[in-house]
């Protein structure tokens, strides 16, 4: 079963409904008994860093999700916002990340965008994903997918990094270390593709 983590921030009924068209087992939980028996989690997120790590410090979640992801090694998606809180650290706030994947999360360089409106980035792009990042296979790449943002996650370490999109400069907008996964674009809201990401995140 897959957990989609309800702790105040993040779509999780656009998550629930391309599960239940795909008749995959999930659940929309914050209830420990039942996010410790679930196989695999998906972390959303929407707005700032700093909110959305306080929602998850006071949700008292993050103690049984680092056991869980770190010691017993079960997977993890984390989406937008949610990919940013894997981090370290961000500009955007004081707060420490989950630091699940070594980096820091920046606000994209407004002074490398030439045509306005420079930030947020939104609206559809395509991406450059690693050779054999699993969680592509089957995804139109030159369609792409919906972006939101003017954070990213800056991995520290080269082979973290999933996939690119080319907005103003190269930005990470995908990570893969070990077991945790995470998207800067939103794949609830990229269609086919997004429907090809958690297809695929199911069967990793």
């Amino acid at each position: 079963m897959i957990a989609i983590i309800d702790y105040g921030s993040g779509n999780v009924g656009a998550i629930a409904n391309i599960y239940k068209q795909l008749k995959i087992p999930h659940k929309i939980t914050g209830d420990l008994r039942e996010l410790e028996a679930a196989e695999r989690y998906i972390l959303p997120g929407v707005g700032a860093f700093d909110p959305t790590m306080s929602h998850l410090n006071k949700s008292g979640m993050v103690e049984l999700l680092n056991e869980q992801i770190l010691v017993r090694q079960k997977k993890v998606l984390g989406i937008c916002v949610g990919m940013q809180i894997l981090a370290d650290s961000s500009e955007e706030g004081v707060l420490p990340g989950l630091g699940w994947i070594q980096g820091r999360v920046r606000k994209i360089d407004a002074a490398s965008l030439l045509v306005p409106p420079r930030l947020p980035h939104m609206g559809w792009n395509s991406v450059t994903p690693r050779s054999g990042a699993r969680l592509f296979d089957g995804v139109d790449i030159m369609r792409g997918f919906y972006f939101l943002h003017s954070y990213y996650l800056d991995a520290a370490v080269a082979p973290d990094v999933a996939a690119t999109v080319a907005y103003g400069c190269e930005l990470t907008c995908a990570v893969a270390r070990g077991n945790v996964f995470g998207m800067q674009f939103h794949p609830e809201k990229s269609h086919s593709n997004g429907v090809a990401i958690f297809r695929n995140y199911a069967e990793l």
